[in-house]
């Protein structure tokens, strides 16, 4: 069995047995000097949240030639979720200096480097951001971001994601990530070694090569170019096919034409597609007279064809609802559509770890039975142990009458349609114990179960909001004066279209409105259309320059929701982010349902 440390070694004998021949050119791996950073931070954007601790190791060949690690005060006060994550509290950073006593001492240690990060945008735009509001010059740095590189080198049945964690682990690192600089920096650099051994064998062997890893475009790719050439230059949706006939991937543009070429050039580097493009021969092209249109229709026939190479989007009915059931004491009950039963819903939530996540919370704040049995108006049963643990009312025994139990239902309805401040607060001062006793784990669960509740709350809310209007008219002034409209009826886009320069939007609009979509009511916040749908239309909605027209219906959310608590979690979460670019960047939404 190879120890721990095996890919780190097997790169550095490699680096140093190749000599360098006559015809090699730039410059060997072997002879760069490579600065790896790690950084811990307050939050996710420059300027919004201070570094907290800086971590980084000088490596060439293979051999460690220094190491560099300094706690940071960030002036602000650490956030709880950011502490119970690295372990760095207020106290610890009290007497350290500040990033402008710190940026001096790391950019000499750096000085001639290669910079090198696990997902380096976010690391390096710190230290610039830092560095221009300090008055330093940030050197002209080449950077070599592990994380993409890994994303490029390593396929999907080799590594399930591009996090530290994992690809520390795949190379059998001898450091473990722990979300602290230096040690982070030290898997980083293991991670890097083997990185380098796997790209080797494809004949990266000198920094340029590096640099141009991603940048091959295969003979299958060049042979397939004349694919494009029908295709529009206007927004709509794309189909790969193959000889069957069978769709391959759905996609969207702006530019049907632009984009589908870029398929066939050294822009496109994702492997999954060099794949599917070795097997298309055909593209269909659907012409959408906006871009909203576009995306709607691209989710719409992932959902209804299923492509085998796209990977969100294509189960939108698996879906999971968590339900404060109707009957003499209500339970929580996690079922997978909503009824016309008069009970209360959660969701929707499209992964069912994240719906136990929020049901958790709930049981946390109202102690409500937990048991799956049907109980009488008159229950007269033992008690479990969550009565002798306090988080049960213990309904079960008659010790509390229907009355009492449904005053305690009814806050916890309110709470999932109103306001999730009394979940907010319970969870909230339950992480900060558990975090004082240093329980970091334990308060890391809470965190965990305190997003999916808030963000699915806020989601729910979002979503009912505009379903519940009969139809929203609105309309976009375009660059070229042109008018964009749509019509969007109970959550779902019912109509597209442009009305150009020299004509009355409104004869326009009222052609849409009479040859609309006919869009009934339905059950619940997502009857109409599927979650992405209505959300892909909200997000236009609330995009700058949009202006509504006519509106049928109510459209608002609680002054009280969930919204209000988003910024703070966002600002929470974005400081591990960091550690998890492979998710973020396959899955561009928040973490939660």
């Amino acid at each position: 069995m190879s120890s721990p440390g095996a890919p780190a070694a097997a790169a550095q004998t490699r680096i140093r047995g190749v000599q360098p021949s006559f015809d090699e050119l730039g410059t060997p791996l072997r002879d760069v000097t490579f600065c790896v950073v790690d950084l811990e931070t307050t939050g996710g954007a420059p300027g919004d949240s201070g570094i907290t601790e800086v971590g980084a190791v000088k490596v060439r060949s293979g051999e460690i030639l220094g190491e560099f690690q300094t706690l940071v005060n960030p002036h602000d006060p650490i956030p709880p979720f950011i502490a119970v994550l690295t372990g760095i509290t207020n106290a610890m950073v009290a007497t350290s200096p500040r990033i402008g006593s710190v940026l001096p001492a790391f950019l000499e240690f750096a000085q001639g480097c290669v910079l090198v990060a696990h997902n380096a945008p976010f690391d390096v735009g710190f230290l610039k951001h830092e560095a221009q509001a300090h008055g330093f010059a940030w050197p002209d740095f080449a950077v070599v971001d592990t994380a993409l590189l890994a994303r490029r080198a390593l396929g999907k049945d080799e590594a399930p994601n591009c996090k530290l964690g994992t690809l520390a682990r795949y190379f059998r690192s001898g450091t473990t990530p722990n979300h602290r600089a230096l040690s982070d920096a030290r898997a980083t650099v293991d991670v890097l070694h083997g990185l380098f051994e796997r790209v080797g064998s494809l004949g990266v062997q000198t920094l340029e090569d590096l640099h141009s890893f991603s940048s091959r475009v295969t003979t299958a790719q060049r042979g397939k170019r004349h694919l494009a050439e029908p295709l529009p230059h206007a927004p709509g949706v794309y189909l790969f096919t193959d000889d069957r006939g069978e769709v391959l991937y759905v996609g969207k543009s702006k530019d049907l034409r632009t984009r589908v070429r870029n398929y066939f050039t050294a822009s496109e580097t994702r492997t999954r597609m060099g794949e599917m493009i070795g097997i298309a021969t055909a593209v269909r092209g659907i012409e959408c007279a906006t871009p909203l249109e576009a995306e709607v229709r691209e989710l719409r026939l992932i959902a209804e064809h299923k492509p085998r190479y796209n990977r969100k989007s294509r189960f939108p009915e698996r879906q999971h609802w968590l339900k404060v059931t109707v009957e003499p004491f209500p339970r929580l009950s996690m079922v997978k559509q909503v009824r016309d039963d008069g009970a209360g819903y959660l969701g929707p939530f499209s992964r069912k770890r994240t719906a136990e996540r929020a049901m958790a919370a709930l049981y946390e704040t109202f102690p409500i039975r937990q048991c799956t049995e049907r109980m009488s108006r008159h229950p007269n049963r033992s008690t479990c142990v969550l009565v002798e643990m306090g988080r049960c009312v213990a309904p079960c025994d008659g010790r509390i009458d229907m009355a009492a139990y449904g005053v305690l239902v009814a806050e916890l309805r309110a709470t999932l349609a109103v306001d999730p401040t009394p979940v907010v607060l319970a969870l909230t001062a339950r992480i900060e114990r558990l975090s004082a006793d240093e329980r970091f784990e334990d308060a890391a669960v809470h965190r965990d179960r305190l997003s999916a509740f808030v963000r699915s709350s806020a989601r729910m809310q979002r979503m009912a909001a505009v379903t519940s209007c009969a139809e929203i008219c609105a309309a976009r002034r375009l660059d070229d004066g042109a008018w964009e409209l749509h019509v969007i009826r109970r959550g779902r886009l019912a109509a597209a279209g442009v009305s150009p320069v020299g004509t009355h939007p409104r004869r326009v609009l009222e052609m849409l409105q009479a040859s609309g979509e006919t869009v009934l009511p339905g059950i619940g916040p997502v009857a109409t259309a599927s979650p992405e749908e209505i959300e892909t239309v909200l997000r236009w909605l609330e995009s700058p320059g949009v202006r509504l027209v006519e509106l049928d219906g109510e459209w608002t959310s609680p002054a009280t929701g969930a919204g209000r608590y988003l910024r703070r979690l966002d600002n929470a979460r974005a400081g591990a982010d960091h550690h998890e670019p492979g998710e973020r960047r396959r899955a561009l939404r928040p973490v939660g349902p």
